[in-house]
């Protein structure tokens, strides 16, 4: 009797996981969670969350000219904590997004800082992943899952970030002038409730991708259950030129961990990509993510295929939650 197996559209790499621990220059524990971004002269950077053994992080720069093998890690930490000058950072720097601002002509760096107060949302820029200019916090403490959009929408830069608020983890934009002063907080997709595979938590995992029909958002849900958590990803579509507004959002997880690598290290039953690249035929997506908080991996699938699958599985027949305070 045959069964009828789900569409996979992820495509798992042959040589996943394509870095780990013993790839390093330098010794560190585990290596993943890595913002992504093509360089202008077609170089694949991954900027990885790499955890020593005292078991705080920081931020370590890998090249690669196909995006899969021959990778030229930093000799040394790309970026550090800088506990002394920013103290949100005194327990670490963690799991990254990269966006290329055309206007600003530079990289946007958002990444977790972990310090005493909880996580927050930190900001740098940077021209070559050598040099960075700090902003420090711009979401206070308990906020991370950030990315900015690459260009402003309605005179204004846009940041996905994810508080946690008296109602659960829920995905929210925001809007400032400056990059600095951050306002107009909105909902942007809530968590659902009950059985469902995103229940309660929900985070943004790489940046979102602009599509001619909308913003496409890769975002993680967490589901608890006997065994701790499990993290698969799932998809939704918003508009162009009011991103707050929810077009499409799937039912069913598209992702998840099911290889060796995936299920098994220091967090098993986890994937999750903060960045990806895209190849010249504008369809083809590379999607780098961490798994099982140990190693880097690469899974590739076909953004109009994606959409296609919205289409058909989107149905809006999920829970919303009641209208909820702003983060402050």
């Amino acid at each position: 009797m045959s069964k009828r197996a789900y569409e996979s559209m992820f495509t798992r790499h042959p040589k996943n996981p394509i870095l780990t621990a013993e790839d390093w220059p330098y010794p560190i524990h585990t290596v993943f969670n890595a913002g992504v971004t093509r360089l202008h002269d077609g170089t694949t950077l991954l900027l990885c969350r790499v955890e020593d053994r005292s078991g705080f992080s920081h931020l370590c720069a890998a090249r690669s000219k196909n995006g899969v093998d021959g990778w030229v890690i930093d000799e040394t930490p790309s970026l550090l904590p800088d506990a002394v000058n920013y103290p949100e950072e005194l327990w670490g720097i963690e799991d990254p997004r990269i966006t290329w601002m055309e206007e600003l002509g530079k990289y946007a760096v958002t990444y977790t800082a972990f310090g005493k107060g909880g996580p927050g949302v930190a900001l740098a820029l940077t021209k070559d992943f050598r040099v960075f200019e700090r902003f420090g916090l711009v979401m206070q403490p308990d906020d991370k899952d950030a990315a900015l959009f690459p260009r402003r929408i309605n005179g204004n830069f846009a940041m996905v970030h994810r508080p946690m608020t008296d109602s659960g983890a829920h995905a929210w934009i925001s809007y400032s002038p400056d990059l600095i002063n951050w306002g107009t907080h909105k909902l942007l997709l809530p968590a659902r409730k009950g059985g469902w595979w995103d229940a309660n938590k929900v985070g943004l995992s790489p940046p979102l991708i602009e599509t001619p029909r909308g913003w496409l958002m890769i975002y993680h849900g967490v589901r608890h259950n006997a065994a701790g958590c499990l993290y698969r990803l799932g998809l939704a579509l918003f508009d162009l030129e009011q991103p707050e507004r929810l077009l499409l959002r799937g039912d069913a997880w598209v992702f998840g961990p099911e290889a060796p690598y995936e299920n098994e290290g220091d967090v098993g039953h986890v994937v999750f990509p903060c960045g990806y690249t895209i190849e010249p035929d504008g369809d083809t997506l590379n999607l780098y993510y961490g798994a099982a908080d140990t190693c880097m991996a690469l899974a590739t699938c076909s953004i109009n295929r994606l959409l296609g699958w919205l289409d058909e599985h989107a149905t809006h027949s999920f829970s919303m939650v009641p209208p909820l305070p702003p983060p402050t």
